[in-house]
């Protein structure tokens, strides 16, 4: 990224998290000496074994949670606890289902922090603009459950773009949808993300996910994450060109990227299901 190196707009120093069992007392690490740098703009995608403490660097990001120790800086500045810079998105919708598309996307700008230094009709301006913006002019006034669930999905994240942060934290988001929209989503949401806009245009997105392919194609970086508990064990940077979305699958590169990604995490991944690792494939023989 050509950002200033020295000013991330994300900076985690050292995040450890632990829980403790309520009745046992017990202490569990879910998260181990973290330390990662993120750039204004940047996509970067967060892989790794089932239980590697994703979802909860997400959540010390977004402020719903603590560290136990080490520090999550924004600007420089300390997270301390949620706020209206950082949005979250998550694999379940979280829609109200007794409100319409409109409603749910400007449920923040109406009644929320977002919203306060709008008159009204800035309000619905706005809107109406990601209303259109993910594809959804025309459905305004229907309901969550007239919907299926890639147009639930554009609902929430329109409702995320909405609110304006300037750092989406998705979890999961396009995790329970079938594989035909969640390609259309994966190239609408590099499009909203701007894909094809100057750097400074873009939001950082943090977007976690289990599906290597989905990485490689969305992220500038993806971070790899050991097994319990979560260390950065690598981050790969993707040098594939952009805009990636009717193209990239078919670029040797991107084979070669899904392999490496997977050949750092595969060992570990067997490890957290509980079963044993594969056996060495034997090498072909190369003739002199």
């Amino acid at each position: 990224m050509s950002n200033n190196a020295t000013s991330p707009k994300l900076r985690l120093s050292g995040v450890t998290k632990s829980f403790v069992a309520p009745r046992t007392g017990q202490h569990t690490l879910a998260v181990a000496e973290m330390n990662l740098e993120i750039q204004t703009g940047e996509f970067i995608c967060v892989v790794g074994p089932s239980g590697c403490g994703k979802s909860t660097v997400l959540n010390m990001i977004a402020g719903l949670d603590a560290p136990t120790s080490g520090t999550i800086e924004k600007d420089g500045q300390a997270i301390s606890g949620p706020g209206a810079d950082r949005g979250v998105m998550f694999q379940d919708y979280a829609l109200m289902p007794w409100q319409t598309v409109e409603d749910n996307v400007g449920f923040g700008l109406r009644h929320g922090t977002p919203g306060r230094h709008l008159t009204a009709a800035q309000r619905e301006q706005r809107i109406a603009h990601f209303v259109e913006l993910v594809g959804l002019r025309g459905s305004e006034r229907k309901y969550p459950h007239q919907l299926s669930g890639g147009m639930r999905q554009r609902v929430a994240l329109a409702r995320l773009l909405a609110n304006g942060p300037d750092i989406l934290l998705l979890d999961e988001p396009l995790g329970a949808l079938d594989a035909q929209t969640r390609h259309i989503l994966q190239a609408e949401l590099l499009r909203i993300w701007g894909e094809t806009s100057p750097v400074s245009e873009r939001k950082t997105a943090i977007f976690i996910t289990h599906d290597i392919e989905e990485a490689v194609l969305l992220a500038d970086r993806v971070v790899v994450m050991s097994s319990h508990p979560g260390r950065v064990r690598q981050v790969v940077t993707i040098d594939l060109p952009r805009p990636r979305a009717n193209t990239a699958r078919a670029n040797p590169r991107f084979g070669e990227l899904v392999d490496q990604i997977w050949s750092l995490i595969r060992d570990e991944a067997y490890r957290a299901i509980g079963g044993d690792e594969p056996a060495p494939q034997p090498q072909e023989e190369i003739a002199a």
